[in-house]
């Protein structure tokens, strides 16, 4: 990527919706440029996708916790396949295989911190290979 891909590219992290138009005059390329660019950064994989930014709360799902998890061998699985499988759980939003203290960071969404503790209690434990957890809940988000 080179000094226009990565300005076009900064610019659609905050504006994806906006339209080629409206992008080429606020960063002062060619609309024809813009296009270009933005078609040779999905083909090249640099953009993976476009997608929404939902509000949370109004579609009924304001908790966010992290899940630390320590893997046991002893669930007959590998850690890469117990991440796989928690991650099929529809509460379940990221899954993340992490180094230090905690095998991996699993980050749910609910609509009460009850919910989260009924995924925990009666899902996420009861999943072979999960040894032990432990669940930090989100007061707000910064950024």
């Amino acid at each position: 990527m080179d000094a226009k891909d990565q300005k076009i590219f900064n610019y659609l992290v905050d504006h994806g919706r906006d339209k080629i138009s409206d992008i080429s005059k606020e960063l002062d390329i060619p609309r024809v440029t813009v296009y270009e660019r933005i078609q040779g950064m999905v083909r090249d994989g640099v953009i993976k996708k476009f997608t929404i930014v939902p509000d949370y709360k109004a579609i009924g799902l304001p908790v966010v916790s992290f899940i630390f998890v320590s893997y046991s061998p002893d669930g007959k699985v590998t850690q890469r396949q117990l991440a796989e499988k928690i991650a099929k759980f529809p509460e379940v939003e990221e899954v993340y295989i992490i180094a230090g203290q905690w095998d991996m960071m699993v980050k749910v969404r609910s609509g009460t911190i009850e919910e989260v503790g009924d995924f925990v209690l009666d899902k996420l434990r009861a999943t072979g290979g999960v040894e032990k957890t432990e669940t930090v809940s989100v007061f707000s988000v910064v950024k």
